[in-house]
C-alpha cells in the first residue's frame, strides 16, 4: 500500500476506464502529480491537466516517467499506440524495466509481450476491471505474463484491492469475466432503468422510481454477498404463495429475462475475443 501511494503511475489512453482507475487511486492517497497521461488529442486531456495530472501527446513520455503504465486504449489502436511509444522515447534507459498493465479486451498476453519486446525488461499483467472501481466497488480479475515478478503481481493486486474485489484467474477466463463484470454494470443500468420505467408507468414519480430501483439493486446485491445464500433461496424468501412477487417473477420468466441476460454475457465474451484478433 505504501509503495502504491508513492510510485508514479501512467495511462496510455485517457478514456472512462482510465479515469475510473485513476479516481480509485486518488481516493486512496495517490496524488494527481504522480499521474502521467497520454492521448493523441491534447484537448481531450484538459480535465486531467486541470486536476493536476501530467499530460502529453507522446506515449514515450509516459513510459519514461511512470513506473507502472496502464495500457488503456482500444484494442484496434494498440499497434499505433505502441509505435508512438517507440517513436517518442528520448531517453531509452528511462523506458526500461517497466510494468505494463493491459486493460485491453481480447488482446492476449503473448501478443502484448511481443509488441512491447523492444522495451528492455518490460513485463505485462493483463487486467479486466470495471467502472465502479471509482467508487470503491470495483470487480476485477488479473493474469500475469511470463516475465512478471511476484512483486509486480502483488502491486497490481494491491491497486485493484484499493477499489473493490479482485481475483487471479487463468487467461482463458479473462474474456468471460470481462463480459460479466466489465460489461455487467451497463446491463444492470438497463435493468434499473427498466424498473424505474415500470414504477413511472404505475404512478411513481421518476426521481423516486429511479432512486428506489437503484437502492433495491444495491440492497439485493449486499444480501447475496453478505448472507452467502444461493440466489434461488433469496428469491424464494421474497416469493409468498399466491403473492405479488411470484406474479412478477412469472412475467419475467415469460419475457425470457434469464435467457436474455445469459445471451448478453455470451455476446460480450465473443465480441471481446473478436476484438483481440482485429488488427
Amino acid at each position: 500500500m505504501d509503495y502504491v501511494t508513492q510510485c508514479t503511475i501512467g495511462f496510455i489512453g485517457a478514456g472512462n476506464m482510465a479515469k475510473a482507475i485513476c479516481e480509485a487511486l486518488v481516493r486512496k492517497g495517490v496524488r494527481y502529480s504522480q499521474i502521467y497521461v497520454s492521448g493523441p488529442h491534447e484537448e481531450k486531456l484538459h480535465l486531467w491537466k486541470q486536476k493536476g495530472a501530467n499530460i502529453s501527446t507522446e506515449n514515450g513520455k509516459v513510459v519514461e516517467e511512470a513506473e507502472v503504465i496502464f495500457l488503456a486504449v482500444k484494442p484496434h489502436i494498440l499497434a499505433a499506440a505502441v509505435a508512438n511509444i517507440y517513436d517518442t522515447i528520448t531517453i531509452p534507459n528511462k523506458a526500461s524495466n517497466k510494468l505494463f498493465v493491459s486493460i485491453l479486451a481480447g488482446v492476449k498476453l503473448d501478443a502484448l509481450e511481443k509488441i512491447l519486446s523492444r522495451l528492455e525488461g518490460s513485463r505485462v499483467i493483463r487486467v479486466m476491471p470495471n467502472t465502479p472501481m471509482m467508487l470503491g466497488e470495483g470487480c476485477a480479475v488479473y493474469c500475469p505474463g511470463q516475465q512478471a515478478t511476484d512483486f509486480d503481481i502483488l502491486l497490481v493486486k494491491t491497486i485493484l484491492e484499493l477499489s473493490g474485489i479482485c481475483q487471479l484467474v487463468p487467461e482463458s477466463m479473462i474474456d468471460a469475466v470481462g463480459a460479466l463484470a466489465g460489461c455487467g454494470p451497463a446491463f444492470i443500468y438497463l435493468i434499473i432503468e427498466a424498473m424505474s420505467d415500470g414504477g413511472v408507468k404505475m404512478g411513481v414519480p421518476r426521481q423516486m422510481a429511479t432512486s428506489f430501483a437503484a437502492q433495491t439493486v444495491l440492497g439485493a446485491a449486499k444480501m447475496v454477498l453478505e448472507t452467502k445464500k444461493h440466489t434461488g433461496v433469496l428469491k424464494d424468501e421474497v416469493c409468498s404463495p399466491g403473492g405479488t412477487t411470484i406474479a412478477g417473477i412469472h412475467a419475467l420468466e415469460a419475457g425470457g429475462v434469464r435467457a436474455a441476460i445469459m445471451n448478453a454475457i455470451e455476446a460480450a465474451t465473443k465480441k471481446s475475443e473478436e476484438l483481440g484478433h482485429k488488427k
